[in-house]
């Protein structure tokens, strides 16, 4: 499957600057303090404005980043500066235009490296590549948060269709498939990854 070779050799070139530049390398543009306000709150952060916040809770609102796993490097990096610095503006340039901008780049990285991982079926190579030749930093996020997730579940279905066809299945493995095969997207995934193996051991 692997059209995505060019891509990779560009991917490395482009990596390497991404994660050592601090400015943004991969923005789709400066992010609007609205934008800003809403990436705080679904970090789990209050409905004040940013401009309007204390002290206190503009360090919350930066824990809180710090707390979600899901956050990259860049980000993690750009918060801790940001707390450290401690003053009212550095925590409040940060959740404003630091944050969607570190963000972006991150979710850069992040597809590349689902682009690298040799387990990406079509259906994630096609849409990572699209994203890459066109998304904006809203939609690379949105896809990173829910459309991956269904893009690899197609992939997977595929994948298991294909143990169906295989001429040497076993009656165990053909069990075990038809009972995945339309369950949830974590279900089929944990099975191609784990539960395959354990059915003829």
């Amino acid at each position: 499957m692997r059209p995505t070779s060019v891509a990779l050799t560009a991917a490395a070139a482009v990596l390497a600057p991404v994660l050592l530049l601090s400015g943004p390398a991969f923005a789709a543009g400066p992010a609007s303090p609205s934008s800003a306000v809403t990436a705080v709150q679904a970090g789990g952060g209050s409905d004040i404005p940013v401009d309007e916040m204390s002290d206190e809770e503009l360090r919350i609102a930066i824990l809180r980043i710090l707390a979600d796993e899901d956050s990259g490097k860049r980000v993690v990096r750009e918060a801790n500066e940001a707390l450290d610095n401690g003053t009212t503006e550095a925590m409040r340039a940060f959740l404003k235009t630091g944050y969607p901008l570190a963000q972006a780049e991150d979710d850069q990285v992040a597809l590349f490296r689902i682009l690298g991982d040799p387990d990406s079926g079509k259906r994630v190579v096609k849409e990572v590549n699209a994203l890459l030749e066109t998304g904006t930093a809203p939609e690379i996020r949105q896809w990173l948060e829910t459309g991956y997730r269904l893009a690899q579940a197609e992939d997977d279905q595929v994948a298991l269709f294909r143990i169906l066809a295989r001429p040497d299945i076993s009656d165990a493995m053909r069990a075990a498939v038809i009972e995945v095969i339309d369950g949830t997207p974590e279900e089929m995934r944990y099975f191609l990854e784990y539960g395959q193996y354990e059915v003829d051991a």
